[in-house]
């Protein structure tokens, strides 16, 4: 877990040294070898495999894995391209075909977007099978905060998407760190809550708009054409 081969390795290496971190990695010992855990042990870093410190223009910041057999594999909401949608990713795509009249992709595997700079992060990265929150509470979310906080002092702005409350809580500390940034939050994709604010909230065009401002390069949101 912490041979991550880019920026990342150097800038996490002083958690990884920590109390909290070392009781992390005992709990998740024994949690993979008593019951089923996803994602599978060498995925649980994915995001940070796929996409460097320096490289992150916007970061999706969901809450924990999806606890389905096959579906979790390291970034937030997506799944390998074999796996049927889940719920708040069918309903992200709703809103992206909304938004910016994308065709409807055709698997929800997002590793286009983490190729574009796009950081899908939960709060926790970890989970038992079919209990959701089960990994909550037990190190992960002091490692997401200082992952939070570390891009948070970068000079160069990121653009932060916060669904769900979970990913709320993280505003303060990106507010305590620099002000350069730009939050879009809005209620979680799930069918639970995205009736109430995150359909409509055209995340994507907002911001490919923030980008363009930036004079940045804007991500390539549609799927179906590159898969």
């Amino acid at each position: 877990m912490k041979i991550l081969n880019n920026d990342w390795e150097a800038v996490l290496a002083p958690e990884f040294e920590k109390s909290y971190f070392v009781e992390l990695e005992q709990f998740l010992a024994e949690q993979y070898s008593l019951s089923t855990v996803y994602p599978p042990k060498e995925e649980v870093m994915s995001a940070f495999y796929t996409v460097a410190y320096s490289e992150v223009k916007v970061v999706i910041l969901g809450q924990d894995p999806y606890h389905g057999p096959g579906q979790a594999h390291g970034m937030s909401f997506s799944v390998k391209e074999s796996v049927p949608l889940p719920p708040s990713l069918r309903n992200i795509f709703k809103e992206l075909v909304h938004d910016l009249g994308c065709p409807m992709p055709n698997n929800g595997y997002l590793m286009d977007w983490a190729k574009q700079g796009v950081f899908l992060l939960n709060t926790v990265l970890t989970v038992r099978q079919g209990e959701a929150n089960s990994h909550k509470g037990h190190g992960w979310e002091q490692f997401t905060d200082a992952v939070i906080e570390k891009l948070a002092k970068r000079t160069e702005p990121i653009i932060f998407v916060l669904w769900g409350k979970p990913a709320q809580s993280k505003r303060k500390i990106i507010e305590k760190n620099g002000g350069q940034h730009f939050i879009l939050q809005s209620p979680h994709p799930s069918p639970l809550s995205a009736h109430r604010g995150f359909f409509g909230s055209k995340p994507f065009s907002k911001i490919n708009d923030k980008l363009i401002e930036w004079r940045r390069q804007p991500i390539d949101w549609c799927l179906n054409d590159k898969q």
